[in-house]
């Protein structure tokens, strides 16, 4: 039994007995079990460290491989540039052989030569593309209107990427006939997939 002393402090052996105290040691099995806890907490962390990592570098990767995509040549003069993305989707349509869309690229391309400096010849031949009542008609619509557009491209400026005037000698009832694409891969628009890879590079513009 424990005594109380003139200040009123209990004896030790009174608080011996206070639930605070009774503090029972943890057996083997129990700290086991807590030390396997914290070991998944940590490889859990671990885990979520590493795909966090993962995806910035993934990130990282396709940043560089945008970086090596083929530039889209631009123009100092808005207008002209305007033009020959009508002029590539005009282009575009005959390789793919869609006639409705040769046509309205066509009337885009011949609206937009309005507000291009010596540019109505160009319109003119863009006029004569939509009113072609064939695929072949617009096709050879298309050989006089692309001499045109490479005169008004040339007499441009391009403030980046590059232009390259491509040539099929079997085009045009086989006298020959140019196009102006912003690739160096040829895809014939004068045949299609008929003939899609005749022709060669025969100047890059820039």
């Amino acid at each position: 039994m424990g005594w109380t002393n003139r200040l009123g402090y209990s004896s030790p052996s009174d608080d011996w007995d206070s639930p605070c105290l009774n503090v029972k040691p943890l057996k083997v099995n129990e700290m086991k079990n807590v030390m396997s806890k914290k070991t998944i907490v940590v490889m859990a962390m671990a885990l979520v460290s590493y795909g966090a990592f993962a995806q910035h570098d993934h990130g990282n990767h396709d940043d560089q491989k945008g970086m090596g995509q083929k530039m889209e040549p631009m123009f100092k003069d808005k207008d002209l540039g305007i033009a020959y993305g009508h002029y590539i989707h005009l282009k575009e349509a005959l390789v793919a052989s869609q006639m409705n869309e040769v046509r309205k690229a066509a009337t885009k391309l011949e609206a937009s030569l309005v507000s291009v400096d010596s540019g109505q010849e160009a319109k003119a031949e863009a006029a004569n593309v939509v009113s072609a009542a064939t695929l072949d008609g617009q096709r050879k619509a298309f050989a006089s209107l692309s001499n045109e557009m490479s005169t008004l491209v040339k007499g441009g400026e391009l403030s980046m990427g590059e232009i390259y005037l491509e040539y099929c000698p079997m085009a045009n009832e086989n006298t020959g006939a140019y196009w102006l694409s912003s690739e160096k891969e040829i895809k014939n628009p004068y045949f299609g997939d008929k003939m899609l890879k005749c022709g060669s590079v025969k100047e890059t513009i820039n």
